[in-house]
């Protein structure tokens, strides 16, 4: 068996290792090519020698990874910010309304501790001067699909997460494009960038997981590689919090275990691991190793659409709960929009401090993928099930799928505008779609 703690089994690390040829990608005029060591010496790229742009990725493995994870940065304000010019460096907060919770930041804001779901009166009082911009989602879902667009050109395995990110799995397009699947990436986020506006980091490995982790190194603009040869090494001292689904719970849970990095995990063996924490441990097992089997499914059958979050502190407060709420109703939304997807029950889920769970579902007269309609229904759960906190988690989500054509239709006598919200929501969408941006806006968009 192989000792998990060494990461090439096959090479003795006591012997030093000749250099490698290092594959370089200049990110600003898309070029190219190998550079092979001279005299013993491991190359080094630091310029790029066509344009002489300090915007290169070198890496050994560069142009045999094809697993890829493309990330928006601060996908919302960024829109803002292309729509105003006036706000390029300015703190910009999505949010605010009688929710009074921050949506996303733009990474000026970001810098002063602004943070998503943040009540905005904290948000504001560490960034006083932000500009506060109440979501234009039908704006960010006609970007979102312009974008999908061009990742279909790439590859027909493209899996949406929500309307600013998804994976991609470029294995054998090569041949297809004519140029290796990092070239094909960083052409993708400078299309983004000169058609849209927009920027996003790409995270290219041999896997979702390590993607996904790679998409989130070096944001904004970040183009970040691990390749297979590398994985235990890099893996090794980094927090188990990096791994996607770790909230506060399952790390305070794994804390008690003596797990606060990958190495501990190394430790464990798989039994012991699945016997202590279920199907987790399994999952963590593997992950220590730099192993996900997962395939990138472009259309795998979604049952349904859900978001969480885990407080740091247990909380009753309603204010609190509501304003959370409604960022789980939009970021609920905005998958179902990606996904093109409407959900004909809305579940509204509830953890108390003592872990015991309260579940609570309505059927709605039509599908829907409106964020109003979800937090609405949502709230109006959460309403029903009073004062039995403090509550320590705290989802909602859709289910019932169906496609987005049969989504709300008929409308709630109750909200006799909702029908006409969502009809005009789509027919901006194609308005947008065949004539640009420019041919139609909201009134508050111009103010």
């Amino acid at each position: 068996m192989t000792d998990p703690e060494t990461t090439h089994p096959h090479i003795d690390p006591s012997e030093e290792q000749p250099p490698v040829p290092l594959q370089v990608l200049c990110r600003e005029c898309l070029s190219y090519g190998v550079m092979k060591p001279k005299g013993g010496k491991a190359p080094v790229a630091r310029r790029c020698p066509k344009c002489q742009s300090p915007r290169i990725k070198a890496h050994s493995e560069l142009f045999s990874l094809s697993i890829a994870h493309m990330d928006c940065d601060a996908f919302y304000a960024s829109v803002e910010k292309r729509d105003n010019p006036e706000l390029a460096d300015k703190p910009v907060i999505i949010g605010g309304g009688r929710r009074g919770v921050v949506s996303t930041a733009c990474y000026v804001a970001r810098i002063r501790g602004v943070r998503s779901a943040m009540p905005m009166f904290q948000a504001l009082k560490l960034c006083p001067d932000a500009v506060v911009i109440k979501p234009r989602m039908d704006v960010y879902v006609d970007v979102s699909r312009k974008i999908r667009a061009m990742m279909d050109e790439l590859t027909p395995d493209v899996e949406p997460l929500s309307l600013d990110e998804a994976f991609m799995d470029l294995s054998g397009t090569q041949r297809l494009h004519g140029a290796p699947p990092a070239v094909m990436l960083a052409r993708l986020v400078k299309r983004m960038k000169d058609e849209l506006g927009v920027t996003g980091s790409i995270g290219l490995s041999h896997n979702k997981f390590l993607a996904k982790v790679a998409s989130d190194l070096d944001k904004p603009r970040g183009f970040s590689v691990i390749g297979a040869a590398e994985t235990a090494d890099f893996l090794h001292d980094k927090p188990v919090r990096m791994i996607w689904g770790i909230g506060p719970a399952a790390q305070a849970s794994l804390e008690k275990a003596g797990i606060r990095h990958f190495s501990d995990l190394l430790r464990w063996e798989l039994i012991d691991l699945t016997a202590r924490f279920g199907s987790m441990g399994e999952r963590l097992y593997h992950l220590a190793r730099g192993q996900d089997r997962r395939r990138v499914s472009a259309n795998a059958p979604v049952k349904s659409i859900s978001k969480e979050t885990t407080f740091n502190e247990d909380t009753a407060n309603m204010e609190v709960l509501d304003g959370h709420l409604w960022r789980l109703a939009e970021k609920v939304s905005d998958r179902a929009k990606a996904k093109q997807l409407a959900g004909r029950v809305v579940t509204l889920k509830l953890k108390r401090a003592n872990h015991s769970s309260l579940t609570r579902r309505q059927s709605l007269r039509d599908a829907t993928q409106i964020a109003d309609t979800i937090y609405r229904t949502a709230r109006s759960l959460l309403d029903q099930v009073g004062d039995e906190g403090p509550y320590r988690l705290l989802g909602c989500g859709i289910s019932e799928l169906v496609p987005e054509t049969q989504a709300d239709i008929t409308g709630d006598l109750l909200d006799p505008q909702a029908v006409q919200r969502a009809k005009a929501e789509r027919a901006t969408d194609a308005i947008r779609q065949k004539f640009g941006d420019a041919a139609i806006q909201k009134g508050r968009a111009l103010r």
